[in-house]
């Protein structure tokens, strides 16, 4: 029988793109989405591709121990892809982000422990580094809980490592550094300029531009979750996904422009800025790590490799089918 993996936040850009390749792989999904009255299965619902694919969708709760264990039962590894993610919103509601996040991960690792889950394979973010110190960032980088969101995060990850240190839980955490591609929410940089320069607009509206940020395409995120999957070292630590390669976001912005064939104007808007002290200036990651245990370097690297996922980015944008699903003039935090 092949290896039964359950994915949390499987309905979400990342997640959707990891079920499908697991699925395409031969193993077989459990996809752990969020419930709602409509029966919407985020991403896995908007393809018919995805009906053919053995993915079983469970809807469920993360904040619900039961919940999640029942989903979980009967499954060899786990993949923890599901959370509260936007760093705007977890201003507005920062209890919700400890509820998700945090509980969320504890039920995730005491339901793993309890059904003696041979892996777990933790989802971490780049902005629990905060502004970098020292770049590339390496993992012993010391930790900042900046915003609420990042805030929750390291307190997961330390949740996750914690159950390997005192449980011997076959966990390990995989932290990507901006990941981009197709299917990724509007909320997101790259996105909101594509779609505002899609619909015409000439004078964009954006935060704050001066930030750099490095930019990981989302094949090469998946390939380090499938490599974290497939490795049998590693157990206990944290990875770094990242190109090493990083690009100020006004920078970012004349590129784009640039493939799309349009000359454009930022309106810088304050409403998009974070608050001064948790703002995150610089993100640059050190992937040799990856490189040593995973096997793991991207594909997508460097000025080229940035071009090259942008490229497919704006294509699946502009294909019709997909604008439809986005509001290009609306702001998502």
């Amino acid at each position: 029988m092949s290896t039964k993996v359950f994915v949390t936040g499987a309905g979400g850009f990342i997640g959707s793109h990891l079920a499908e390749t697991l699925a395409h792989e031969g193993f077989r999904v459990r996809a752990f989405v969020s419930y709602r009255s409509n029966g919407d299965r985020g991403w896995l619902g908007r393809y018919k591709s995805f009906n053919h694919l053995d993915i079983d969708t469970i809807y469920g709760d993360l904040r619900d121990y039961h919940s999640v264990r029942q989903a979980m039962s009967g499954c060899d590894a786990v993949l923890h892809l599901g959370a509260l993610i936007s760093i705007p919103y977890s201003y507005q509601c920062p209890e919700s982000y400890i509820d998700v996040n945090v509980k969320g991960t504890l039920n995730v690792m005491q339901a793993a422990r309890d059904l003696a889950v041979k892996k777990v394979i933790h989802t971490s973010t780049s902005e629990v580094y905060g502004s970098a110190m020292s770049v590339p960032i390496s993992e012993s980088h010391p930790l900042q809980g900046q915003s609420p969101y990042s805030a929750s995060k390291i307190a997961a990850d330390q949740l996750a490592f914690s159950f390997y240190s005192a449980f011997d839980l076959p966990v390990l955490i995989i932290r990507p550094f901006n990941t981009f591609g197709p299917r990724q929410s509007a909320r997101a940089v790259i996105p909101t300029i594509i779609l505002q320069i899609a619909s015409g607009c000439k004078q964009l509206d954006l935060g704050n531009c001066a930030t750099t940020r490095d930019f990981t395409y989302i094949d090469d995120t998946i390939r380090g979750f499938m490599a974290a999957l497939n490795c049998e070292i590693g157990y206990g630590e944290t990875i770094n996904l990242g190109t090493g390669h990083e690009i100020m976001i006004g920078e970012l912005v004349k590129t784009i422009a640039q493939e799309m064939g349009s000359e454009v104007e930022i309106i810088r808007n304050k409403t998009r800025f974070r608050p001064a002290k948790s703002e995150v200036e610089r993100l640059c990651s050190d992937n040799s790590k990856a490189k040593s245990i995973l096997g793991w370097s991207p594909r997508h690297s460097g000025d080229k490799g940035l071009r090259e996922g942008l490229r497919k980015t704006i294509d699946w944008l502009l294909d019709s089918n997909n604008l439809a699903l986005y509001e290009s003039n609306k702001y998502h935090s």
